[in-house]
């Protein structure tokens, strides 16, 4: 089996629209119209890359990319030959008791999963793109199952030499892959409400630190505390106030203490 450059999705052969995918190949992905309209993913790409002798696909998300604090997280889950929970979607088009459901029959059913954040300071200092695809990385490594190839929502992973399927939309294409995007989302979600806790005033177990306008109206009035991304406007321009004893929030955060690790090279 090749482990040589990722392979795009729709074929490269046929040309229509692109869209920007840092970290792909080319910098580009084909676009086709029915990305959008797809909800409801299935395993047509898995079953492809299973009859080449790929034996375990893990699809790997991230959440929290545009957030103006807290972490990036990814996950990555190698799901059972085509066994899915009922009602998997990507986890941007479910209710949150949705995805809480869905979170729990992935992880007992999966046949490995794992997530990494990585944290604001890292972000600040690397960029959000690295830190992403550091979260991904991280997340492919500590599968307890080695994964023989990865399906990608519409970035590659250039420090992992394993076979790798990029495609635009794959949380809403790709079984696996949507359902590493509810476990990444409920991890990362119940995170923010522990933050909350921790820096009160921003809303944050409502808007999950995006700029919500309850989370801009704190900024307005606390300033910044030491989970918010400095290189982020509008954090960018604001002095820190002062308001918090704790140091800088660590630059990345274990989220799974899984027993073995396993490298990706």
């Amino acid at each position: 089996m090749s482990t040589g450059d990722p392979v795009l999705s729709p074929s490269g052969a046929r040309r229509g629209p692109t869209v920007s995918a840092p970290g792909s190949v080319g910098g580009r992905l084909q676009l086709e119209p029915w990305h959008k309209a797809r909800l409801d993913p299935d395993f047509a790409e898995e079953r492809a890359l299973w009859v080449r002798g790929y034996r375990h696909v893990a699809g790997i998300d991230e959440v929290g990319r545009g957030c103006l604090a807290g972490p990036v997280a990814a996950a990555a889950v190698i799901l059972p030959p085509d066994w899915k929970p009922r009602g998997l979607r990507d986890s941007k088009l479910l209710k949150p008791e949705e995805r809480r459901r869905l979170d729990a029959e992935i992880r007992d059913h999966a046949l490995a999963w794992s997530i990494a954040f990585v944290g604001p300071e890292l972000i600040d200092r690397i960029n959000i793109l690295q830190a992403t695809l550091l979260a991904s990385t991280l997340a492919a490594a500590r599968l307890p199952i080695r994964p023989d190839a990865l399906l990608l929502d519409a970035v590659a992973l250039p420090e992992v030499s394993l076979h790798q399927r990029v495609l635009v939309s794959a949380d809403r294409l790709c079984a696996s892959v949507a359902a590493a995007s509810v476990v990444a989302k409920v991890a990362r979600d119940a995170l923010m409400v522990e933050y909350e806790a921790l820096y009160p005033g921003y809303d944050l177990a409502s808007n999950k630190g995006y700029a919500a306008p309850e989370h801009l109206a704190g900024l307005a009035k606390l300033g910044l505390s030491p989970i918010h991304r400095l290189s982020f406007a509008p954090c960018r321009n604001r002095e820190q106030m002062g308001l918090w004893d704790d140091g800088p929030a660590d630059a990345t955060i274990d989220a799974v203490d899984l027993e073995e690790t396993v490298p990706v090279d």
